[in-house]
């Protein structure tokens, strides 16, 4: 199977006219999509198969005065029917590589403690994990 990493710019965004199911966790909104694709540091990349895109992962690059900029991976999805085909690790690898390119010296994700998929999947990685408490709220 064919598929090709590709990332979304405004050249690209028309890819995102074509989605698989549960790729996203909800659909896009075309304004949203502008304002993320306007900030420096965000990375929307996809992975298309037959001009669908079957899988995506979204990223921010964190500057910080005093220690190392970081590669935060906010969410990666796959199509359930194109699940275990290497699809989230190519779009990892490309991410990393991406990240390494634009100054980026460290990795990291967060995912909910019962999610054993993704918990797998991170592991694979060899990322190492450690314990965090997360606090959220509306503005």
């Amino acid at each position: 199977m064919a598929i090709d990493i590709v990332e979304i710019n405004q050249d690209r965004s028309e890819l995102l006219q074509h989605v698989a199911e549960d790729v996203f966790d909800e659909k896009i909104d075309l304004d949203r999509l502008r304002k993320y694709m306007e900030e420096d540091g965000h990375i929307l990349l996809v992975a298309v198969h037959d001009n669908i895109v079957i899988g995506q992962v979204l990223a921010v690059i964190h500057l910080h005065p005093d220690k190392a900029t970081e590669l935060y991976i906010d969410d990666l999805g796959v199509s359930p029917k194109f699940k275990r085909q290497g699809i989230a690790t190519s779009l990892l690898k490309t991410l990393f590589a991406l990240g390494k390119r634009k100054g980026c010296e460290e990795v990291w994700v967060a995912t909910e403690p019962d999610n054993i998929e993704a918990t797998g999947f991170y592991n694979s990685l060899n990322l190492s994990v450690r314990d965090a408490k997360v606090f959220e709220g509306e503005l």
